[in-house]
C-alpha cells in the first residue's frame, strides 16, 4: 500500500550534503578548531590566505561529501548550505589546497599525526 506524499516548495536554500549539519555540530561540540589551532599547523604566507583551520575543516567536509582528488573539492566549495553550516565567509578553492599541503614535511606530519591522535583519544 502506497503512501501518499506530500510536496512543497520552499524559498530556503537546499544543499544534497544537509547531513553536513550533524558533522558541524559534532566538531563544534569537541572544539575541533579550537584543538587545531594548538597545532602548530603551517601559516599562510599570503595576507588573502585562509586560516589554517578552516583548510583543514573544509578539507573534511569535502572528502565526507566523497571528494578524492582536489578538483572536487570545488563543489562543495559552491555550495552556500555548506558554507553556512560550516560558518565560512568564502571558502577556498582546489589550488588553495594544494599550495598549502606542499608546506607540509613529513616530520610536520607525524609529530601533528601523533599530537591530534591523542587529542582525539581523550574526547569524551
Amino acid at each position: 500500500m502506497a503512501k501518499d506524499l506530500q510536496l512543497s516548495f520552499s524559498d530556503k536554500e537546499i544543499t544534497p550534503w544537509g547531513g553536513m549539519a550533524l558533522m558541524s555540530r559534532m566538531l563544534q561540540k569537541i572544539g575541533f578548531r579550537e584543538a587545531l589551532g594548538e597545532v602548530d599547523l603551517p601559516k599562510q604566507g599570503s595576507n588573502r590566505g585562509y586560516p589554517p583551520e578552516q583548510l583543514i575543516e573544509q578539507f573534511l567536509v569535502s572528502v565526507w561529501c566523497g571528494a578524492n582528488r582536489f578538483e572536487h573539492m570545488e563543489v562543495t566549495r559552491h555550495d552556500e548550505v555548506i558554507r553556512k553550516i560550516f560558518d565560512c565567509k568564502t571558502m577556498a578553492g582546489h589550488k588553495a589546497f594544494q599550495r598549502y599541503f606542499m608546506e607540509y614535511t613529513t616530520g610536520f606530519l607525524s609529530s601533528c599525526i601523533l599530537t591530534t591522535s591523542h587529542w582525539i583519544w581523550i574526547q569524551r
